[in-house]
């Protein structure tokens, strides 16, 4: 058995239609697997699975679903499980940050709003993907959090600590789970080129930035498709409850 393949498996990725969610999807489907792609739009989600199919005839579909509504991620894995039979990977990619300044400016439902769709939406879908996984004895969950979850800040204050409670939240899970052989680990990226991230590198911070990473360059959003491949595949085989950093070495000082 080759250690990445993912032949016959199903992997549903939110936030799939652009940037990080997309290149883990395109890779999930070069590695063998069947892909849900799925975001808030269905025409830009449809176009990735387009894109896919061409290469991969039958490997994804699209469907369209808000991480804010419960009600759209139920459909979400229900339409997964109808067009592919089954839900062997799950990666909670899709997140939002409503607010950018001091945590103390934050209002109530900038706050909440951060915490439902960074946290809780990531729960709500483990509850529902965690029952047929547990009845199969294997299944791989993916979060993608944030180095934000690990430093302070004065301008993303809110939106870290959403994604250190993600760590956590694999922490538990991976207990949780883990003698069901049920695999569950964050993704930490550092600053990616993407548009969700564009208020941070562009402009005249981008070369700062640059100038911070030891790798000297800002992250594509392939860079962190082979975490992915490594968690969701028998090469993550013995591996739950952790986060990998992938940062350009950001945070190794």
């Amino acid at each position: 058995m080759q250690l990445f393949d993912l032949t016959g498996k199903v992997a549903v990725i939110t936030g799939s239609s652009r940037g990080i969610g997309r290149a883990i999807a395109e890779r999930m489907a070069e590695h063998g697997a069947k892909v849900v792609i799925s975001s808030r739009k269905l025409a830009p989600c449809q176009e990735v699975a387009a894109a896919i199919n061409a290469r991969h005839p039958g490997a994804a579909i699209a469907v369209a679903a808000s991480i804010s509504s419960k009600e759209d991620l139920e459909r979400l894995v229900a339409e997964a499980r109808a067009a592919f039979g089954h839900i062997d990977i799950l990666v909670c990619n899709a997140a939002s940050n409503p607010h950018y300044g001091p945590m103390l400016e934050v209002s109530d439902e900038a706050f909440r709003k951060t915490m439902d769709n960074n946290i809780l939406s990531n729960l709500w879908l483990v509850k529902m993907v965690a029952p047929e996984m547990t009845e199969r004895r294997d299944g791989a969950i993916i979060i993608v959090s944030s180095i934000g979850g690990l430093r302070a800040s004065v301008e993303i204050g809110t939106y870290n600590v959403s994604k250190a409670a993600d760590f956590q939240l694999v922490r538990n899970l991976a207990h949780e789970l883990g003698p069901h052989n049920i695999r569950v680990n964050c993704i930490a990226p550092g600053l990616v080129k993407t548009d969700f991230a564009r208020a941070l590198w562009e402009g005249p911070m981008g070369p700062l930035r640059v100038e911070a990473t030891p790798l000297r360059r800002l992250g594509e959003p392939d860079d962190l498709a082979g975490a992915a491949i490594y968690l969701a595949s028998r090469a993550g085989a013995w591996t739950t409850g952790q986060t990998i950093v992938v940062d350009g070495g950001v945070t190794s000082g």
